[in-house]
């Protein structure tokens, strides 16, 4: 752990069971339609039923994450690694975004109100080595995904800390998480603390538990 971070108190426990059915869903196929979607044309993306609340979905843990010990590390290749207290992540420039929510466990919430940091800003300050091409998260309770590093930097996509005009909630993943509306929701990691680019890529926790790679909810791609 970095001299100046200091371990985060994690309340709940490891919903192992839940762990393995979603494997099982992975290896059955299970709610997949084998229909596929134009993002340009069809809102709702094949197999998801609108809904008008936000589910709370996660592995059982939650950390609980002071204002003032919360970090965002952004590090491995790049030139100028960065590590920001929330204060500096909240002075950098703001902006507002109101995309959609897909779940891969079929649901999808429309017009959803955020605020916080673009990726690409935030990225472009570390200053990604010509060699970077993936970038991997980790969020406070040992979370991880992957994404091409052209994912992330495309408009839409922010470090998140505000849903609705109001700070995010810790269960939903508060004080920061990333929101990458093209994608299902489990590539926008919660509580994200960590952000390393790479030269070749490294699949998450769900990708390696059967989960798709990609995770495109107008193709599918639930599962690989």
């Amino acid at each position: 752990m970095p001299e100046d971070e200091t371990e985060v108190p994690l309340t709940g426990k490891l919903r192992d069971k839940l762990i393995e059915t979603k494997q099982e869903w992975a290896r059955t196929g299970r709610l997949l339609t084998g229909e596929t979607g134009d993002a340009t044309r069809d809102r709702l993306p094949p197999g998801q039923t609108l809904v008008k609340d936000w589910p709370v979905l996660d592995l059982g843990v939650q950390p609980d994450i002071s204002r003032e010990d919360w970090r965002l590390r952004v590090e491995g290749l790049v030139q100028a690694p960065l590590r920001l207290t929330l204060d500096e992540f909240m002075a950098l420039p703001q902006v507002e975004r109101v995309s959609d929510i897909h779940c891969v466990t079929q649901w999808s919430r429309y017009d959803n109100r955020w605020q916080g940091v673009l990726a690409r800003e935030l990225i472009g300050l570390a200053r990604p080595k010509e060699e970077a091409r993936f970038v991997s998260f980790t969020s406070y309770d040992g979370y991880t995904t992957n994404l091409p590093l052209a994912a992330l930097l495309e408009d839409d996509v922010l470090f998140a800390h505000r849903w609705e005009g109001a700070p995010i909630t810790r269960q939903h993943g508060g004080p920061v998480r990333l929101v990458l509306p093209k994608l299902y929701f489990w590539k926008s990691p919660k509580w994200v603390t960590r952000v390393e680019l790479l030269r070749e890529d490294r699949p998450g926790f769900w990708e390696v538990r059967g989960y798709h790679n990609n995770g495109d909810p107008w193709k599918e791609e639930r599962y690989g």
